[in-house]
């Protein structure tokens, strides 16, 4: 009798992955569709994937119409196609799969923005001797991380072991591992306006798109350095622009972009990237990018469904109507 699979698997399947998924998911039979192969599958009850839409852009509920649980290898959920699932399907991102490369990565860009290393290559690069700038010393100074999950956890870590002090922000101001204080959306600007680091770590929903708008970006500090690691339009980009435009020594560092294509990655508006900017910063969205980052992520993904299939309910859910519309 052939063996019916329970399992979806549409993103590619690494060695690592199937070794996650055969050390968590003994006995369930896997699918991973051939190219061309569009089901239907009755007995599928979850799925893993990375961009369903890429990876198979013919799945629906009309094929896998049992599918109960999905699970995604990344973290973030916006631009996700919910509405190719069946409805009442539970979904999940990969939350923490990618915590210690992403808040490393912002570390670097902290430390870099403070010490001005831009202008130090600049100046390397054009054979000068020096170039006078401020570099800030980051030792008892206060950091404030908006969105406070598990990356944050792990940067307010690193940014503690600097000496300086950490505040968190979530949707209640409820208290965190790792932050010396919390508070809620309603106290953000007093807390840009006092704090010498502001990264925002937030995801892309309904409510956070355009969350750093001109009110928050005209409270910081001259100083001030400002990261971005969540999604980029959760900053304003007109708002960034004309932060940069009327304080162009703003430090700033930017890891996610509003349009990621390529060739438009670094833009801040038409016509305008971080040219002839002394300390801004850019990296083409390549913090999780890192030694064992994936095999990390398929060994979190594959708990998550082991959670589901031994009738646990599944960690990090999401709302899929917190979330825009894919099109």
């Amino acid at each position: 009798m052939a063996v019916l699979p329970r399992l979806l698997v549409t993103t590619p399947l690494t060695a690592s992955l199937q070794g996650a998924l055969e050390r968590h998911l003994p006995g369930i039979p896997l699918l991973v569709p051939e190219e061309g192969d569009e089901g239907p599958w009755p007995t599928v009850e979850a799925a893993l994937v990375g961009i369903p839409q890429r990876e198979m852009p013919g799945l629906s509920s009309s094929n896998a119409p049992g599918i109960r649980f999905v699970q995604r290898l990344f973290t973030g959920m916006d631009r996700f196609p919910f509405d190719r699932f069946p409805r009442g399907c539970l979904f999940a991102g990969n939350v923490g799969a990618y915590a210690v490369p992403v808040a490393e990565h912002g570390l670097t860009l902290v430390l870099a923005l403070a010490k001005g290393l831009r202008a130090d290559q600049e100046t390397i690069l054009a054979h000068e001797r020096t170039r006078p700038q401020r570099r800030l010393i980051l030792e008892g100074k206060e950091a404030l991380l908006v969105g406070y999950g598990e990356i944050a956890q792990a940067l307010a870590l690193r940014l503690k072991g600097l000496g300086m002090r950490v505040v968190g922000m979530n949707r209640t101001g409820a208290a965190s591992p790792g932050a010396d204080r919390m508070i809620s959306p309603e106290g953000l600007l007093p807390a840009i306006a006092r704090a010498d680091v502001v990264v925002d770590l937030l995801p892309l929903t309904r409510k956070t798109r355009g969350f750093f708008g001109s009110a928050e970006l005209a409270a910081l500090k001259p100083e001030a350095i400002f990261v971005n690691l969540g999604r980029g339009a959760t900053v304003s980009a007109p708002a960034m622009a004309e932060l940069l435009r009327r304080r162009p020594e703003s430090r700033v560092g930017l890891e996610v972009w509003w349009d990621e294509r390529p060739g438009k990655m670094g833009e801040v508006e038409p016509g305008r990237g971080l040219e002839g900017l002394p300390y801004a910063l850019g990296t083409p969205h390549v913090a999780g990018l890192a030694e064992g980052a994936a095999e990390r992520a398929g060994e979190r993904a594959a708990e998550n469904l082991a959670r589901f299939f031994g009738g646990e309910r599944p960690l990090h859910l999401v709302d899929p109507a917190e979330y825009e519309e894919t099109g």
